[in-house]
């Protein structure tokens, strides 16, 4: 019986940390789902490299062509769908995604976000929980919806804030348990297992 691997695009805009344990967990010949191209918004993002050293095809749409984000949603659909990406990552994709891009896939773009949504949505969540005065912080994995970080929860992942803790060493535990996150969150996904009913995601 062939082993059918699900078609994965990842969108990304910086260095790739996400991408790079996403491209590792594609390399074992038992795991769902195959990278098969990497798109950026940057042409000098460091993700590009990474995908190019493990042979993945990448493709540059930079945002600035693109005055009208549906226009720029809309050449990330064609982009995406030229590879025959089945499952859309955001890995440190630092746009928001509109609705061309999730009729194309629906129920099939997923992002990761450095902490335990609902709470701390939107930028420097792990200084949003420093200053909030949690006692444990984490990582989520989730569904992307025309919200902010508003998506169905997939996967998260719970990481205790240390006395003395700063914005960077947080958010350098809170990464180490995305690179963990990522992969097993698409893993369910790719492979079937994780099915949606409305607000609530439920494995089988």
């Amino acid at each position: 019986m062939t082993f059918v691997r699900a078609r994965v695009g990842v969108l990304v805009s910086g260095g790739g940390s996400n991408l790079q344990a996403l491209i590792d967990a594609c390399t074992d010949a038992d795991f769902p789902a195959e990278i098969a191209v990497v798109v950026s918004n940057v042409p000098t993002a460091f993700a590009l490299e990474r995908a190019r050293r493990a042979g993945i095809r990448t493709e540059i749409v930079p945002h600035q062509s693109y005055p009208h984000r549906p226009d720029f949603d809309a050449a990330l659909v064609t982009a995406l769908t030229s590879h025959a990406v089945e499952i859309v990552c955001l890995a440190g994709f630092m746009r928001i995604v509109g609705t061309p891009l999730l009729e194309a896939f629906p129920h099939r773009v997923l992002n990761i976000h450095p902490a335990l949504l609902p709470a701390f949505p939107g930028l420097h969540a792990p200084r949003q929980a420093l200053a909030y005065g949690v006692k444990i912080s984490g990582c989520t994995v989730h569904l992307v919806d025309e919200g902010m970080d508003t998506g169905p929860v997939l996967v998260q992942a719970a990481v205790p804030v240390e006395e003395g803790d700063t914005e960077e060493t947080l958010a350098t535990r809170i990464l180490e348990q995305e690179h963990l996150a990522y992969p097993r969150a698409l893993a369910l996904v790719a492979s079937g297992r994780m099915t949606v009913d409305g607000r609530r995601t439920r494995v089988v």
